[in-house]
């Protein structure tokens, strides 16, 4: 898959997107998405993992509940201050819910980490408000000053 740069904000920051299967091999080819972004933003690593992490997790939940062949991940930075992950999928009433896993429990762990490692996240419908086609599940993490 190709990235793809989208017109720079007024701060002057592109964002990148790429659109893969709705396979688990898509997750490290979002965090590699996440890990160029980051990097050409001159962000630090610390910064990067924890950015890589989030966006797997928003990807894993795609890739296990939604539907349609395909999702578009996409890094966006939003000023100096907040950069984006987001994941577009075809299930618009399959919304993430948060939830504590009992000990046991092999999976269901992923918005918990999303939760545990991002500023805030949450999703939209994506189409008219009757008849949505999709959804973009996104999570915003700080940049913090001494990450500038």
């Amino acid at each position: 898959m190709t990235m793809t740069a989208t017109k720079p904000r007024p701060k002057g920051y592109p964002g990148y997107s790429e659109t893969h299967p709705r396979i688990e091999a898509t997750a490290p080819l979002a965090r590699g998405l996440v890990r160029t972004a980051c990097a050409i933003w001159g962000l630090p690593e610390e910064m990067t993992k924890a950015a890589a992490v989030v966006m797997a997790e928003l990807v894993s939940n795609a890739v296990r509940h939604a539907s349609g062949p395909s999702v578009r991940v996409t890094v966006d930075r939003l000023g100096d201050e907040r950069v984006r992950l987001a994941v577009l999928d075809r299930a618009p009433h399959r919304l993430p819910d948060l939830r504590t896993p009992e000990d046991e429990e092999q999976s269901g762990r992923g918005l918990v980490l999303v939760e545990a490692m991002s500023d805030r996240w949450g999703y939209d419908r994506l189409g008219p408000a009757g008849r949505p086609w999709g959804k973009r599940c996104w999570a915003e993490l700080a940049v913090k000053p001494a990450d500038l």
